[in-house]
């Protein structure tokens, strides 16, 4: 049996201080086990609330440490905020100097295509073209639609022509009655012998020295006249071989247009029938540097000196040194390259002809009992004030024109001169007309006013229209001039040609 001491010691009953010692903390315990015994009783609101405040403290320690996060990140989104800006700040001056440096060479570039001279090699690259320029002209290229216009509130096409089955049958008819009778051309190759020695200039040489009273005398209309046209006398200059020239005397109606110093592209003319092609020449005149400028771009002659439709005439030894100059030859002188023909139409470089020629010739010609058409100025009806335009556009220098104007003026001739209820004032990117006594002696003076005075044919075109009084002209609106062709623009300005080593 047990001590009696153990059994108390057991049983709890008896206990002595100097046994067994309670610390501060066990009391504490054993109060708060009696106050828990006391809550279970029925006072558990101490357990809850020391339970919201252990979550609170959960909480704050969430808290913190979320804003300790999100400090982290504002600093980190700042501090590359602060490189990101720096890296601008070092790099923007480099980006300035290389924006510099390409707008300099862009500049270099457009400069010396304005004002260098023509080179008698070409590069592939020198007739390279914008992407921008391309992908225009291409959209434009064989393009067919109609132009349409507004008449009394009527909408009508620009350009109306016979339906293909009437154009197929189409024949020339007789010629146009004129009051000239017999058109010559001065020729004196003795002068030429004393201008040789006298002038340099190959110019002067091919159109003849014409005096103030030989200009006043080729306005009087007669039945006999002779006048200076070109081709004075000295065969070496615009020399077209003798193959070629058979090729133009067997034309009676042609198309024509001219390229000297490979200032623009080939347009392949289109929608013409296939009677129109046994009836109409297509002749392309070009001198070598287009040849040159041409091949790089794949356009060759073919065996018959072809290039699709256009039958190509290289000429040697131009006479003028501005090739614009030389350009007007063709296009003003086609009565005597072509000596046979009856008809002919006119297309500069710049345009693609998209027409039938003999449905053009009736609609323009015939239709309206006419043997000489092209189209009205589309933005003045001013003749001094096209001349304001052309010195402001640099295409012609202020001395020259003053000097044509002031001629123009001290005559008397007006501001807005107008026929047949028309402004005077013309565009002639291209001319329909019938080779008539007086239609050529037409295009020989004004051929005389443009080597005369300037290039800008338009500045003597109503002069010479007012001073001949010539009547059976048709003045056909812009919308019509573009119905006849698709303009693609010029590819590259032509430059000038030295004439010594042009041959």
């Amino acid at each position: 049996m047990e001590p009696l001491s153990i059994r108390k010691q057991k049983t709890g009953s008896v206990w002595s201080p100097s046994s067994t010692s309670i610390s501060p903390v066990s009391q504490q315990q054993q109060q708060f086990g009696e106050t828990s015994s006391n809550s279970s009783r029925g006072g558990s609101g101490l357990l809850i609330a020391s339970h919201q405040d252990d979550l609170e403290d959960t909480a704050r320690s969430r808290f913190k440490a979320q804003h300790r996060k999100m400090a982290q990140k504002k600093r980190g989104k700042s501090y590359r905020e602060r490189y990101n800006l720096l890296r601008v700040v070092t790099c923007f001056p480099i980006l300035l100097l290389l924006l510099a440096v390409a707008l300099l060479i862009s500049e270099v570039c457009h400069l010396s295509q304005d004002n260098s001279t023509l080179p008698r090699k070409f590069g592939a690259t020198e007739f390279q073209i914008s992407e921008d320029l391309k992908s225009k002209k291409e959209s434009n290229l064989d393009n067919l639609d109609m132009p349409m216009r507004i008449v009394a509130g009527v909408r009508q096409p620009c350009l109306e022509l016979r339906p293909t089955s009437e154009i197929m049958n189409l024949e020339f008819p007789s010629p146009s009655s004129t009051p000239i009778k017999a058109l010559h051309y001065k020729n004196d190759s003795l002068e030429l012998k004393v201008l040789g020695n006298k002038f340099v200039n190959q110019g002067i040489l091919f159109t003849g020295n014409q005096s103030m009273e030989e200009r006043e005398e080729s306005f009087k209309i007669s039945d006999s006249m002779e006048v200076h046209c070109g081709f004075y006398g000295d065969d070496s200059i615009f020399r077209i071989e003798k193959e070629d020239r058979a090729y133009l005397d067997n034309c009676k109606a042609v198309v024509s247009t001219c390229n000297f110093g490979g200032g623009d592209d080939l347009y392949q003319p289109i929608n013409m029938t296939l009677a129109s092609l046994a009836k109409v020449c297509y002749v392309a005149f070009w001198d070598k540097i287009t040849v040159e400028a041409q091949s790089l771009k794949g356009r060759v002659q073919d065996e018959r000196k072809k290039i699709g439709h256009w039958r190509i005439i290289v000429v040697n030894n131009l006479p003028f040194s501005d090739q614009r100059l030389n350009g007007k030859i063709p296009k003003m002188l086609g009565h005597r390259l072509f000596p046979n023909a009856r008809y002919s139409i006119w297309v500069d470089s710049k345009s693609q002809f998209r027409r039938d020629p003999m449905g053009v010739f009736e609609a323009m010609l015939w239709r309206t009992n006419s043997t000489f058409a092209i189209s009205q100025h589309g933005a003045r009806d001013c003749v001094y004030k096209e001349g304001e335009a052309i010195v402001k556009k640099h295409k012609a220098t202020p001395e020259e024109v003053s000097i044509q104007l002031s001629q123009y003026r001290n005559e008397g001739f007006p501001e807005k001169a107008r026929f047949n209820g028309h402004k005077a004032l013309a565009e002639a990117s291209v001319i329909i007309r019938e080779h008539t006594t007086l239609t050529n002696l037409f295009m020989c003076v004004w051929f005389n006013e443009v080597t005369r005075f300037t290039a800008r044919d338009q500045l003597s075109f109503p002069y010479v229209l007012l001073r001949l009084n010539f009547t059976n002209i048709n003045m056909f609106p812009v919308c019509t001039r573009k119905a006849f062709v698709n303009s693609m623009g010029h590819v590259r300005k032509t430059k000038p040609i030295d004439v010594d080593t042009a041959a």
